[in-house]
């Protein structure tokens, strides 16, 4: 992997990281500045989420205080030019999934573009 390849997956991931932290995820601005305006998920649940109904549900009352997600095997490649896929597995208390995420560089930064995850046992 180029320098500058390794460059864009590690700030891929340290922006997947910081979307993981229950304290980042309660703050809708952060949340903003980490989500492409037209973000999409394909929730574990098989829920399809936006930006919109990501924020109504990470923000304010709504999200009772919880421990970090468990983060293991991440990796990531560059696609293209501006466009990191990662993939790793999650264990949220218990609920264990495996996630895959599209990362793309903006004029603002690295945004997230794309998720999806599905529950393993």
């Amino acid at each position: 992997m180029t320098d500058e390849n390794e460059r864009f997956v590690q700030a891929a991931i340290a922006g997947e990281i910081l979307l993981l932290d229950p304290a980042v995820r309660a703050v809708p601005d952060r949340v903003l500045e980490l989500l492409d305006p037209e973000f999409t998920e394909i929730g574990a649940s098989g829920r399809r989420w936006d930006v919109e109904s990501i924020l109504a549900v990470t923000s304010g009352d709504t999200v009772s205080p919880k421990s970090p997600v468990e983060v293991s095997e991440m990796s990531g490649v560059v696609l293209a030019p501006g466009i990191v896929h990662l993939t790793y597995f999650a264990d949220d208390q218990g609920r264990r999934a495996r996630r895959s995420s599209l990362w793309r560089l903006t004029e603002t930064g690295w945004r997230m573009y794309f998720h999806q995850g599905t529950l393993v046992d």
